[in-house]
């Protein structure tokens, strides 16, 4: 069983940290343990509780009345919301859900069945990404089981790359990107999104994946000339320093553009060196490729 801390529940859920210690005060459906230090903690069940709570007081229930709804009512009221942002929250907490049990039939089910509804590119947009981004921060903290991250990762790798090999498009561009994950960094599902989004636009990729020394980056650049390059940083080991990166990115790389995405460029907060670009978001990601041509 997962131990999580009221944080990991803000993280997840967008509640206050405030918040939930003063529906626990009022209210009954949360009642968390403490540790020896009596530091609060939150098993599975609870969490998956406050997500589907959080989720109907988002969507216009008062606390107080969710407070005396049964279980069976909780989740009939779920089902029943017709807001396609809500029914979109819903997906991404019944994956949460699922990791957390490693129910990963269930897993699979779910987004197989967005995917067969909507196609790759709004399951990766819409359910994905946003899945990501919401357990990324327990990914760093290690607040989930490394089986669980291993497992809910191929999963979701697999289906990026069934997307990938399976896209046709008749756009054609002219520029080219190599894509890498630098040394220290596994995470390669935010790259191979981009991956997508890019050879669904008929842009020329060379896909270097994850754990890639700069040397051997520079070496690729030498033939291939890209236009730009590319990476998107998750969760890298303790031993990376973003400064340094940079420092030799701009060395080794010359005048080729280094755009940066992921959740350390959002944290970022020195001086950008022109050569290096920075997109905080998936909107910023998403309007660059489209500037490509």
């Amino acid at each position: 069983m997962n131990a999580f801390t009221i944080k990991d529940l803000e993280n997840l859920t967008g509640i206050k940290a405030h918040t939930i210690r003063i529906w626990e005060q009022r209210y009954s459906f949360l009642k968390p343990r403490r540790t020896d230090t009596n530091i609060r903690y939150y098993s599975n069940e609870e969490l998956k509780k406050i997500l589907n709570i959080a989720l109907l007081n988002k969507y216009g229930y008062k606390i107080s009345h969710i407070d005396r709804m049964s279980e069976p009512e909780i989740n009939d009221k779920i089902i029943s919301l017709s807001n396609s942002l809500a029914q979109h929250e819903k997906i991404i907490n019944d994956l949460i859900q699922s990791m957390v049990d490693m129910e990963m039939e269930s897993f699979e089910d779910c987004l197989t069945d967005y995917i067969r509804q909507r196609g790759i590119e709004k399951a990766i947009s819409q359910i994905i990404f946003p899945f990501l981004e919401r357990i990324g921060v327990l990914w760093m903290t290690g607040h989930i089981i490394p089986a669980q991250e291993h497992l809910v990762s191929n999963i979701i790798r697999q289906k990026i790359l069934v997307g990938i090999d399976t896209v046709t498009t008749h756009l054609r561009a002219e520029k080219t990107l190599i894509l890498f994950l630098p040394e220290g960094e596994f995470h390669e599902l935010g790259l191979l999104f981009v991956y997508y989004m890019l050879k669904s636009r008929g842009i020329r990729v060379v896909y270097l994946g994850a754990n890639v020394p700069l040397d051997d980056v520079q070496q690729v650049i030498g033939y291939k000339k890209p236009d730009f390059l590319y990476t998107h940083l998750t969760s890298v080991s303790h031993a990376f320093n973003f400064d340094r990166f940079i420092a030799q990115s701009l060395k080794k790389f010359d005048t080729t553009p280094l755009i940066i995405s992921g959740k350390l460029a959002l944290s970022y907060e020195k001086k950008i060196p022109p050569q290096i670009i920075f997109k905080r978001s998936l909107q910023e990601v998403t309007e660059f490729i489209a500037t490509i041509h």
